[in-house]
């Protein structure tokens, strides 16, 4: 992009204050044609950029000028200005934070460049919830977040099923998954999740806790998500599909199983229906979600998941009679 390269040119010069074309061409990567056209460029922008040609002759900055960007890169500085202020951010208190950023580096930046980013802006969104599902009301989202900046602990009341029950946490992250807020807290020495939302209450302690200075919480995510995903797809369920029911099988069971399942399916039979084995939950989940393909297929095996799906059709077809 064309505005992260002059940023990344005025850091440059902001920390060599002179270098010649060839060297500062080099250093960003372009052609030398190209290097002249940006500096031109920033100099139409008001950017007071001074230049000497000959053998000893350079760009530089003129003396006292500075960006006030100092610690950003250029990608970052377009970024900042670009996104705006999400609202998951707001949400944890870091609205103001952003709004302060997205305000130095607008008064900063020259013209051109905001008009750049804001270009950007204008065309890209993230919506992270899927369709259909909103968004979970965290109600004790800034409580808990504040325990984590602060590495505090938090006695919390967690709503299990209909029981509440009480802990004592060590809050070590907070994690936007589809819209809905998970707490990822240390308790006797194990790690766990909690959903935000079925936090009932929050009372921030004044003891505070050492983070442990090997915990990545990215990394910890996605080792943990990958766990729960495989605990949940335990039990292999051999299906007859129709061709239909194989362009839909993706749409009401996990897509990647699916997809795996489909690959591993042999011909169809002379009615064009196909079988597969995909690995499911238990049986009652099993079937609930093999309904979704109505008449487009028959659960061959296990017993326990074509008897549930029989009963569940029975009891659909009673009520529609």
């Amino acid at each position: 992009m064309r505005a992260e390269r002059l940023v990344a040119l005025l850091f440059t010069l902001q920390s060599r204050r002179s270098a010649t074309v060839p060297e500062l061409a080099k250093t960003l990567g372009v052609s030398e044609r190209t290097m002249h056209r940006d500096i031109a460029a920033l100099q139409a922008a008001g950017v007071p950029l001074w230049t000497e040609t000959g053998r000893y002759g350079g760009v530089r900055l003129v003396e006292g000028w500075r960006t006030r960007l100092d610690g950003l890169t250029s990608r970052e500085a377009v970024a900042i200005f670009a996104m705006g202020v999400p609202r998951a951010l707001a949400e944890l208190g870091l609205g103001t934070a952003v709004s302060a950023a997205h305000a130095k580096v607008k008064a900063t930046l020259p013209a051109p460049l905001r008009d750049q980013a804001q270009h950007l802006a204008q065309r890209f969104h993230l919506d992270a919830p899927a369709w259909f599902k909103s968004e979970e009301d965290a109600e004790h989202l800034a409580a808990i977040a504040q325990a984590v900046w602060e590495q505090r602990r938090a006695a919390v009341t967690y709503r299990r099923g209909d029981h509440p029950v009480e802990r004592l946490l060590e809050p070590l992250g907070l994690v936007l998954k589809a819209g809905v807020w998970y707490l990822v807290a240390r308790i006797d020495d194990a790690t766990r999740t909690y959903r935000v939302s079925r936090i009932t209450a929050v009372d921030l302690t004044d003891e505070r806790f050492e983070r442990p200075a090997d915990f990545d919480l990215a990394r910890w995510w996605q080792r943990s998500s990958t766990q729960f995903e495989r605990s949940l797809h335990r039990h292999p369920v051999r299906l007859r599909l129709s061709r239909w029911g194989t362009k839909r099988l993706p749409q009401v069971v996990d897509p990647d199983l699916a997809l795996a399942a489909l690959d591993a399916a042999g011909p169809p039979d002379d009615e064009g229906w196909v079988e597969v084995t995909v690995d499911l939950e238990e049986p009652d989940i099993a079937a609930s979600m093999l309904l979704g393909l109505g008449p487009d297929v028959e659960v061959l095996e296990p017993p326990a998941v074509r008897a549930a799906f029989a009963d569940a059709a029975r009891r659909m077809a009673h009520r529609h009679q």
